[in-house]
């Protein structure tokens, strides 16, 4: 199935949450709201038509000085068939959803695709974006004590942690 019919399939069940896709290029994708995401995910895995059944990666990016960041899941439908029986690919898309960039949050969707559960914690981690209803959302990178979020652009670097300077702070001292 191709990437234009399946964003035509979302757009019949969700036309005031799915935005213009961008079929064009290597990364074919479209938009969808983030109140509306974890139905339309739910649409996504279950509809017959597209059985989206697994989450290929989850990947967030902060926009500055866009007022939001993106999350782009990489959803694939596997199914059996291919040669000797194996699995082939029967489809794959770019699902974009934005929060805002200061106390962004989108309901979590590791209840439709487990392997959410990581990349969701990765990406609250290291963007700060909060997955509402996540079984277990707490840093996976950073220590616990950790400030700030490490991938947002206006992250400012710490000069140390926990008494021990950052590597570009040791620079200075030894020049």
């Amino acid at each position: 199935m191709t990437p234009s019919e399946i964003v035509e399939i979302l757009k019949g069940a969700f036309p005031q949450a799915v935005g213009e896709p961008s079929a064009d290029g290597s990364h074919p994708g479209v938009a969808v709201a983030a109140e509306a995401w974890h139905e339309a995910a739910v649409f996504l895995r279950d509809d017959p038509r597209l059985r989206m059944n697994m989450l290929r990666c989850l990947s967030g990016l902060d926009l500055h000085p866009e007022p939001h960041l993106e999350l782009v899941y990489d959803l694939i439908s596997m199914r059996p068939g291919g040669a000797a029986g194996l699995w082939e690919n029967a489809g794959e898309i770019a699902i974009r959803v934005r929060v805002p960039r200061d106390g962004g949050r989108v309901r979590s969707v590791a209840d439709v695709w487990p392997a959410a559960e990581w990349h969701e914690r990765e990406t609250f981690d290291l963007l700060g974006v909060t997955f509402d209803q996540h079984p277990d959302l707490r840093r996976i990178l950073c220590p616990d004590d950790w400030v700030g979020h490490p991938l947002r652009k206006d992250y400012e670097f710490p000069t140390e942690y926990e008494g021990i300077p950052a590597a570009a702070a040791s620079a200075d001292v030894k020049k």
